[in-house]
């Protein structure tokens, strides 16, 4: 399977937090979400991809899904402006696996998702001081990551789509329009 070497080049290219207010955590799980991880594992820093799909190998299946909850960096408001280490979630899928996000699609083997987080933290907000510069570097880092995955990997689909439900890259271009 494929399915760890896509899933390792997303690791590699991924800007990891350099400060982390905690440990990093990997996860299998097979069949299903509703089912107990077959591993779960703290991973310390700086995280390594090989450290990661070399953990993850003994356990994965087709039927699998693997995640890695750990940290990037991002503008957020506390009071001020501050870089601080954001938690995201990057997950590996396989094609059997029950509870994908993907569906039934029919799509390869290497269903790669990144949960970038609240919409909030990409996205101007009025009621805060300079959030148009916060927000614009935020989204920034993002769109960069998604243009190297591009180049790195064999992307056939690709979509955003936040918490807040809508279409988040109509949204991220009406914020762009008003900047």
């Amino acid at each position: 399977m494929t399915m760890l070497r896509q899933y390792g080049r997303l690791l590699s290219l991924f800007p990891f937090s350099p400060v982390n207010p905690a440990e990093s955590i990997l996860r299998v799980q097979a069949v299903s979400a509703g089912e107990p991880p077959v591993l779960e594992q703290a991973m310390n820093d700086p995280i390594e991809a090989k450290t990661v799909t070399d953990a993850a190998s003994e356990f994965l299946h087709d039927d699998c899904a693997v995640s890695l909850e750990t940290w990037w960096g991002l503008w957020r408001y506390e009071k001020e402006w501050k870089l601080l280490p954001t938690r995201i979630t990057l997950s590996c899928y396989g094609p059997n696996y029950a509870d994908s996000p993907f569906g039934d699609e029919g799509l390869a083997a290497e269903h790669l998702r990144i949960d970038f987080g609240l919409e909030g933290w990409y996205l101007p907000n009025g009621e805060l001081p300079n959030s148009a510069w916060y927000a614009k570097s935020n989204l920034k880092g993002l769109m960069k990551l998604i243009h190297e995955l591009d180049e790195a990997l064999p992307v056939e689909r690709r979509a955003l789509w936040s918490e807040g439900g809508g279409n988040f890259a109509d949204k991220v271009r009406l914020a762009a329009a008003e900047l």
